[in-house]
């Protein structure tokens, strides 16, 4: 009998076709095609103080079930002809170190649909992240100094001030040197101490944007790594004397101030219709005569073209009062009680709040 030793065969065991990997029939492809490899054990490490996990060299705060699909992404490898994969994973907790994690793959090598699964172990170590390392050895690359020009801070403005530090972190992208290695109240104001100058320079901008004033920044060298300068950064930020919707004196006129810009604040004079902008230097001489906080929304009893009748808040006696020149008719008033006088104030932005307390 002839036998046709032209045909195409398995190289392994010579069966007829079809063919797949390298020339072999189905059952031999499948003894030695691997369609996933995956470690017996799969190290991961957790800092001990702050709870943050290593993730690729980073410290990182994530979740549990985050944290195992990662690793699974990260150390099990497919077939380099392998498509249309698909994975899945059930992780069982073993010990507070120790987690089982049931990986199932399935995905197509050379027209053959590949199943399988591993077991592989999650060990996790101890360790101490660059952040908590730092803290512990009190680390800082800057001091912020927060002050105000002329007088000391309030308990009130102190709480806002230090409050917006923590909306700063908030928006910024994570990083592990944003972090507070000591504040507290010192002569004259509040200082923070953090691990980082960025952060540092970028709460002295917002400050600047939302309460006015202005930073000073300073310097200092404290010694030399890898032939590089090492320096300290101490960002003085100055709070004005004032805030928006104050009135204050300012070259022999009462002015408002209603918006701040980079480098001062937009005023608006109380007499008549005028509007300027000033310099923090043109105002460092600029006297508060009420605050925003204690101004005062009263009913109008009776007006005419230039004056109105009032219920005196503090008396409660009828008293009569010049009407702003951006009044009209029917209108509440906003008074400030100004060397003993009360008076009636042309309305800015600041003023919708206390115009909406009602009466």
């Amino acid at each position: 009998m002839a036998v046709d030793l032209g045909g195409a065969f398995c190289l392994v065991c010579g069966a007829e076709p079809p063919l797949f990997t390298d020339g072999m029939c189905e059952s031999c492809s499948r003894e030695r095609t691997t369609l996933m490899r995956a470690p017996d054990n799969i190290p991961w490490t957790r800092c001990a103080r702050c709870g943050a996990t290593e993730v690729e060299g980073r410290w990182t705060f994530i979740e549990d079930d985050t944290l195992m699909d990662d690793l699974v992404q990260r150390h099990v490898t497919f077939h380099e002809d392998a498509e249309d994969i698909a994975i899945g994973m059930m992780a069982q907790p073993i010990t507070d170190r120790h987690t089982l994690l049931h990986v199932q793959a399935e995905g197509v090598i050379d027209d053959l649909l590949y199943t399988e699964e591993h077991t592989v172990r999650a060990r996790m170590s101890n360790g101490v992240c660059l952040t908590c390392t730092r803290r512990a050895g009190n680390y800082f690359e800057a001091t912020v100094q927060l002050r105000s020009s002329g007088r000391r801070l309030e308990e009130e403005e102190l709480t806002t001030l230090r409050g917006t530090l923590d909306e700063v972190i908030g928006n910024m992208p994570e990083d592990p040197m944003f972090f507070i290695t000591k504040e507290g109240p010192v002569q004259g104001g509040y200082d923070v101490v953090l691990g980082s100058k960025g952060l540092a320079r970028a709460w002295g901008r917002h400050l600047v944007q939302h309460h006015g004033g202005q930073t000073i920044e300073t310097n200092s060298t404290v010694g030399r790594k890898d032939g590089v300068d090492v320096t300290r950064l101490t960002l003085l930020y100055r709070m004005p004397g004032y805030g928006l919707g104050d009135v204050i004196r300012w070259r022999d006129a009462l002015w408002r101030p209603t918006s701040w810009t980079k480098d001062g604040v937009i005023l608006e004079r109380v007499q008549r219709h005028e509007r300027t902008g000033a310099s923090w230097r043109d105002l460092e001489h600029a006297v508060v005569l009420a605050r925003h906080r204690d101004l005062t929304v009263v009913d109008v009893l009776s007006e005419d073209s230039s004056a109105a009748e009032i219920l005196d808040p503090m008396t409660w006696k009828v008293e009569a009062v010049a009407l702003p020149w951006d009044h009209e008719s029917g209108s509440r008033l906003v008074l400030a009680r100004i060397e003993g006088e009360w008076l009636a104030l042309p309305r800015s932005a600041q003023d919708r709040s206390l115009l909406t307390k009602g009466p």
